[in-house]
């Protein structure tokens, strides 16, 4: 069976065990205006048939983005994922092997990750890289922890140009530790703020590049000024393409660089899961959150692999954990890794350059719609436009002409203030078609 109900005795059983007198009293710490108030508006009874029926065609109202033009992205892009990635990832070794607990008996898990720690060096330029970790904005936060162990410092500067989710995230996390959190106004150029910022109490600055409105920034004078001052420079990137193209975050100086690699493998998948790079100096190892696979040779010499570093709670004192993550995203890793050894680094640079170019296209078109303002001038596949009014409203207009438009900023910051601010994504599966489509629908709109 699929479901197999608890009986009211089962219930107190369960109650009495964990010291509770009702289900109410597990909630309680959940906010009153966030608790139904009653059952929802739902069949209390319904067959499995019927019920199948029923979210069919709820999700049959959905609109996948492969049907007609697509230019979401704000962190998450879609990429054309091969079909041998799929295959590979659902045999039987890989979809059901979980974590290496018993490291001498998963080497072929081992050397999956610790192959896929080596792309995530090389494409961060840092010399080393963990295991994964749950996802871009999650990683971030871990960055900003491990700075403040690190450095012995309690304040993180957030840049304007910092996903609002990634920075969301971090601030929930750094609240429970007790850091402060300076987060600053949104810009879509936010270099000098960062280094007017800068103290002798900053453990650390969190810059993005491409940031969330797509504006690509060399972070070099940031690297130079966080460093005279004592602090580390944490880099994000949301789109894993980039790397193929721009310069990477140790060649501009980043201590730590954090990233999305969804682009990489796994497709849009309604949000996750995603999987997070995470890569560091050498230097600072000891204090990097997750797991790191090395390799190694046994007693007759063959090579093989272990677990290196796992400072998680899991294997060590508490205390001294680096961070309570206790897993990896290994599937969504295994994904990445296959997908970037099926593209080499010739076809990485041959994806990031076509991403760009349609980018670039894209950025034409709407330059030539009046009205149409474009706000970021050094881009990757995203660009940032002001449009006339309300992006959200536009947006919705447009949907009316089966185009998903893009992502209106103040849905990322509604307090932001930037209300007619709308961000958009090309990438290699968006055609000359597609982008012909936006602007002549937008022109329309904006301009009717």
């Amino acid at each position: 069976m699929r479901y197999l109900p608890l009986t009211p005795d089962d219930r107190a059983q369960m109650l009495a065990a964990v010291g509770v007198d009702s289900i109410e009293a597990l909630f309680r710490d959940v906010p009153e205006p966030a608790r139904l108030a009653k059952l929802l508006d739902l069949p209390r009874v319904a067959g499995e048939l019927e019920v199948e029926r029923e979210l069919s065609a709820f999700a049959a109202k959905n609109r996948p983005a492969g049907a007609g033009p697509f230019f979401c992205g704000a962190g998450a892009y879609r990429h054309h994922v091969p079909a041998s990635v799929d295959h590979i990832i659902q045999r039987s070794e890989f979809l059901t092997s979980y974590t290496p607990y018993q490291p001498e008996i998963a080497q072929g898990t081992l050397q999956v990750l610790f192959e896929f720690q080596t792309q995530v060096a090389a494409l961060t330029g840092l010399e080393v890289a963990n295991a994964s970790m749950y996802d871009g904005s999650t990683a971030c936060a871990e960055a900003v922890m491990m700075a403040q162990r690190v450095t012995r410092r309690e304040k993180a500067i957030l840049s304007g140009g910092l996903h609002p989710h990634y920075a969301a995230t971090t601030q929930t996390i750094a609240h429970a530790e007790g850091m402060e959190i300076v987060r600053q106004s949104a810009a879509v150029d936010a270099e000098a703020a960062v280094i007017d910022a800068l103290d002798a109490e900053t453990a650390c600055v969190v810059v993005q590049t491409p940031n969330v409105f797509g504006q690509v920034t060399d972070v070099t004078k940031i690297a130079e000024a966080a460093h005279a001052r004592g602090a580390l420079l944490i880099v994000v990137t949301t789109e894993a393409v980039s790397f193929g193209l721009l310069k990477s975050p140790g060649e501009m100086g980043a201590d730590i660089a954090v990233a999305e690699g969804q682009s990489i493998g796994n497709a849009l998948n309604f949000g996750g899961p995603y999987v997070g790079l995470f890569a560091c100096r050498e230097k600072l190892v000891r204090q990097m959150p997750g797991r790191l696979c090395g390799e190694t040779v046994d007693a007759d010499g063959r090579r093989g692999y272990v677990l290196t570093l796992s400072t998680r709670e899991q294997h060590i004192r508490r205390e001294k954990a680096t961070s309570n993550i206790c897993t990896n995203s290994g599937l969504c890793a295994l994904a990445f890794t296959i997908h970037l050894s099926l593209l080499g680094e010739a076809g990485l640079r041959k994806l990031a350059a076509v991403n760009h170019g349609r980018a670039r296209e894209l950025a034409r078109a709407l330059k030539g719609v009046a009205g149409v303002e474009l706000l970021t001038p050094r881009f990757f596949n995203e660009i940032a436009v002001r449009v006339p009014g309300n992006a959200a409203a536009v947006v919705d207009d447009l949907v009316t002409e089966r185009i998903l438009a893009g992502v209106p900023f103040s849905r990322l910051d509604p307090a932001a203030g930037m209300d007619d601010v709308l961000i958009l994504a090309a990438t290699e599966l968006t055609t000359s078609a597609d982008i012909a489509a936006l602007a002549a629908a937008l022109d329309a709109i904006v301009n009717d």
